[in-house]
């Protein structure tokens, strides 16, 4: 329970990862507000973090609009008293905004170009839009929110999400690739900001994870991989996807204020070694 007497923000705390994160947190004894754009999305987590004893809080807020969120972080300090943590975990992909195609097509500038050939000229550019919006400015505006008020106090640990597209970008995931890059430069450009507040800021790099979406797309190893799935275990040192609980050891070191303290900054891959691995 080192945890014990903190109060931790997680935003995207219903999705598979930090819907785990919430529960390592909680596990350690850390009170928490837990942030989804619904509540009935959080009800798992709540749940689960409850059952833990410490006092949990869900709240419905979408992480794009600035001013939902500036009130959103006036409620959690009437509620908390404070915030120690915030784990910006809300973010993700949309199937509009990747393309269908890994390189460029002719076909796609043609106005009766077959159904399957979808490239960046004939993506949907609304979802591309809004993707690199919920990964940047769905970090932005929480770090603003929250970070006044570790300011305040002259403490506080901020991780965020980048992705391992931060270092080397998927095939057909641009607009999710540039927003998970803007993230890791961010989190440098803030830690640097906020550094003599005493407010540290870090991010961490998922690779694959399994999820259900990742099943569909990948398959398993156990059941059967994809054609693509085939060729990240391929590149994965480890042999194998992650899993979510494996995120939390990682980024508990980071919001520790005894074990990281004098790290601010950085990004960390935790994806079994997938960096590592040229193929070559």
């Amino acid at each position: 329970m080192d945890f014990k007497g903190k109060v931790a923000v997680v935003t995207g705390a219903g999705g598979v990862i930090c819907s785990q994160v919430s529960l390592g947190l909680a596990k350690c004894g850390c009170d928490l507000a837990l942030v989804g754009l619904s509540l009935e999305e959080l009800k798992k987590t709540e749940e689960a973090t409850k059952a833990c004893g410490v006092k949990v809080k869900s709240y419905a807020c979408d992480v794009t609009n600035q001013e939902l969120i500036n009130g959103l972080a006036d409620e959690v300090i009437s509620e908390f008293g404070k915030v120690d943590f915030l784990v910006n975990g809300a973010g993700g992909n949309s199937a509009k905004a990747t393309t269908s195609i890994a390189k460029f097509d002719p076909r796609e500038l043609e106005e009766d170009r077959p159904e399957e050939v979808r490239g960046l000229y004939n993506i949907d550019m609304q979802a591309f839009e809004g993707t690199v919006r919920l990964n940047t400015m769905g970090t932005v505006y929480p770090i603003l929110a929250f970070a006044k008020y570790m300011a305040k106090e002259g403490r506080g640990s901020i991780v965020n999400f980048a992705s391992m597209n931060t270092y080397c970008p998927l095939t057909r995931n641009f607009a999710y690739a540039m927003a998970k890059s803007a993230v890791e430069n961010f989190t440098k450009s803030l830690a640097a900001y906020f550094g003599e507040a005493g407010v540290r800021i870090n991010a961490v790099a998922p690779g694959f994870i399994v999820n259900e979406r990742s099943k569909v797309y990948l398959g398993t190893v156990e059941t059967g991989l994809t054609a693509r799935g085939q060729k990240v275990i391929d590149h994965t040192p480890m042999g194998r996807f992650g899993e979510a609980d494996e995120m939390f050891g990682c980024i508990k070191f980071l919001l520790d204020e005894d074990a990281s303290s004098f790290v601010t900054g950085v990004t960390i891959p935790l994806d079994g070694g997938f960096l590592t691995l040229s193929g070559v």
